[in-house]
């Protein structure tokens, strides 16, 4: 994904409007995931241990979804992050399993952040055509986001490299065709690295986490050799390529919690309308009304803060600086409240895990963590601001 510059006083003003085109893509992917994606088979994905349906799967690669912000040159549709937010915001909608976010958003993202021409060429056309599965793996067994924790290695001898080392939170780790890994070198330097997954050394496996509908894998690099041709990017590049990235998955994430978000309003309201108490239906009484006006409040200000983000993407680098970090905490954080709401006006049968609020929850509270919390995030603005 590249993120235009602009010079001072030629910046474009911000448009949050929908086009004809973009309008029917939401329509059409919110009734498609409607009928394709109900509850029983969200929970029937979400019991495997990759949550993935191989039909699904090519269903979507079918009408484009995996090549739609992918470039025309690399096998793609050549549309806009705006376009992909709009199908990750109606996933939301229906807490969408499978490996499409680790693929579509990390992984290929990753590629067009910090990959050569070669790996481009060579990986992102079977990814848009849903023939290749990629997984971004970041993280150590420490746990933490930042890579001045990564203790996993990279050995480079001539054109080889051995890569030894434990990676924690991978999405999609265990499922994954190829992944991209960060490692440091005997320079200090930490750079992402591709690496197939049937790669000798390699194994990954699927741990249970909070959200299953979002597989996640602990993955062991143990003297995994690959060339020094596989490296994203030049030496010492990590940082910049996971800071562009984290931008661009954190803004994802606040596209795919509005749909969520907005999916416990509707939840909320139509549970208040149809529940009576003392022959009268709840959302009739103050203390209702006042939870379902709060999540409205949270629902329509995530929206702006993830719509302002998308189009900054696309159009301004400068605006993308500051309303990525804004669309990440806000609309997380927003998610969590409307989740959490939803399961107060669901009463007690909202507090039974059966229910369907704790699928939104459970996701919501997942999309808070990923990449790091608010506070992490909310720091990163005001960095960027200068406060």
């Amino acid at each position: 994904m590249n993120i235009p510059n602009h010079d001072e006083g030629h910046r474009p003003s911000m448009d949050f409007g929908v086009s004809d085109e973009q309008s029917m893509l939401r329509d059409m992917a919110r009734e498609y995931l409607t009928n394709r994606l109900t509850s029983e088979k969200v929970r029937a994905l979400m019991e495997s241990d990759t949550a993935h349906d191989e039909a699904f799967w090519a269903e979507i690669a079918e009408m484009g979804w995996h090549a739609m912000a992918i470039p025309e040159e690399y096998g793609g549709a050549g549309f806009t992050f705006q376009e992909l937010g709009i199908l990750l915001e109606e996933m939301g909608r229906r807490v969408s399993p499978g490996p499409f976010f680790s693929t579509v958003v990390l992984g290929a993202n990753a590629l067009l952040l910090g990959g050569t021409e070669d790996q481009k060429q060579r990986l992102l056309p079977p990814v848009a055509a849903g023939e290749h599965r990629l997984a971004f793996a970041p993280v150590d067994a420490g746990g933490q986001w930042s890579l001045d924790d990564v203790t996993t290695t990279a050995v480079i001898d001539g054109s080889d490299v051995t890569l030894t080392g434990q990676k924690s939170f991978v999405v999609d780790g265990h499922t994954a065709d190829t992944l991209i890994v960060s490692a440091r070198d005997d320079d200090g330097n930490v750079d992402f690295w591709l690496v197939p997954r049937d790669a000798d050394g390699v194994s990954a496996h699927h741990v249970e986490t909070l959200d299953m509908t979002r597989k996640q894998a602990d993955v062991t690099l143990d003297g995994v050799t690959v060339k020094v041709a596989d490296r994203l990017g030049d030496a010492g590049s990590g940082s910049v390529l996971i800071d562009a990235l984290y931008d661009i998955a954190g803004t994802a994430l606040g596209y795919e919690s509005v749909g969520g978000a907005q999916q416990c309003l509707d939840m909320a309201v139509e549970y208040a309308k149809e529940r009576k108490q003392f022959g009268r239906a709840i959302g009739s009484f103050q203390a209702v009304k006042h939870k379902c006006a709060d999540m409205l409040v949270q629902v329509e200000s995530a929206k702006s803060a993830a719509y302002a983000a998308g189009w900054a993407a696309v159009h301004d680098a400068d605006e993308f600086l500051i309303t990525a970090p804004l669309a990440k905490s806000f609309c997380t954080d927003a998610y969590f409240f409307c989740a959490a709401e939803n399961i107060q006006v669901h009463g007690g049968i909202g507090f039974t895990w059966e229910h369907d609020a704790h699928l939104f929850f459970k996701r919501a509270k997942t999309n808070q963590l990923m990449f790091g919390d608010g506070t992490l995030w909310r720091a990163k603005l005001a960095d960027r601001l200068g406060i």
